[in-house]
């Protein structure tokens, strides 16, 4: 970033991230970032220099045409963009890129500094990968937090997981050692539905990310792309046996094993939610 132009003047912001690649299946977390800057008028805080984080080898330079038929390039990098969120006390940062292929505890360091020069104290970062999960159920969604308030009015259990991990994970630790408070939010993406974009699994996102804010946000055509993927994916089971066959398995195995949507919690959530709604609908009239 420019130092001749400071940080602007943000109210507490909180910081929602995600990144393409390992952490991103079905480009379902950075779908929610990219909703998110369609909805609000963000605007680019910083944008990072490609030259420490990436290689171009793997993620390759984008050649196109301007306006003027000028060429230009375009760098994969990781961009940082602020918002001032309507019905928000709050600003918000929101941080979309690539996974950097080296140097992550600079560039994790580096978003951290912008965060502290924002006067950020809260991180949910984003994730999504692809499971043994049914398409015909909702998204399980998987979570850890700092803030044992938030962990209560989310129903999050602490994480036993152990094994690799994406930015997203080095990320949320770097804020916490930073004194932040974090949330780390995952999708699971049903494994024979690799094929991106997975709206259903971005709307399970935006809702939960919805409840830890607790703001209204926009979910523009959000719901009707998530209910034409569902009946797509219908269509696809319901015209091959063998996925017919192993969704069932997968199914039986999922109603056995638990019912998350059908808890108090989760019912506590929705009826939340729903008051929000209304709340903000009331107010806009």
């Amino acid at each position: 970033m420019n130092p001749e132009e400071p940080i602007p003047d943000l109210n507490n912001p909180w910081i929602i991230a995600a990144f393409e690649g390992w952490n991103d299946a079905g480009d379902a977390a950075t779908g929610v970032i990219d909703h998110l800057l369609e909805h609000w008028d963000a605007r680019v805080l910083v944008e990072l220099d490609p030259e420490e984080f990436y290689d171009f080898q793997m993620n390759r330079p984008q050649v196109g045409f301007d306006e003027s038929d000028g060429v230009y390039i375009e760098w994969p990098t990781t961009i940082v963009y602020y918002a001032s969120p309507p019905g928000s006390d709050r600003d918000v940062l929101l941080i979309r890129g690539l996974e950097p292929n080296m140097r992550w505890r600079k560039f994790a360091s580096t978003l951290m500094g912008i965060a502290e020069l924002a006067g950020a104290q809260d991180l949910i970062a984003l994730g999504a990968l692809l499971a043994d999960t049914p398409h015909t159920r909702p998204v399980p969604l998987t979570g850890t937090t700092t803030d044992q308030d938030l962990a209560i009015r989310l129903n999050l259990a602490p994480s036993r997981y152990s094994g690799p991990i994406g930015i997203s994970t080095v990320l949320s630790h770097a804020a916490s050692d930073q004194g932040l408070r974090t949330l780390s939010l995952w999708a699971a993406i049903p494994h024979y539905l690799a094929e991106p974009p997975c709206p259903k699994a971005t709307l399970a996102l935006l809702s939960r990310v919805e409840d830890a804010m607790g703001i209204t946000l926009p979910e523009g055509d959000l719901a009707e792309e998530a209910q034409a993927w569902q009946r797509g994916a219908d269509s696809l089971s319901e015209s091959d046996d063998e996925i017919a066959e192993y969704v069932n398995s997968l199914e039986n195995e999922k109603d056995t094993s638990d019912l998350p949507e059908a808890s108090g919690d989760a019912i506590a959530r929705e009826f939340e939610r729903y008051l929000r709604r209304r709340n903000h609908d009331d107010d806009e009239l």
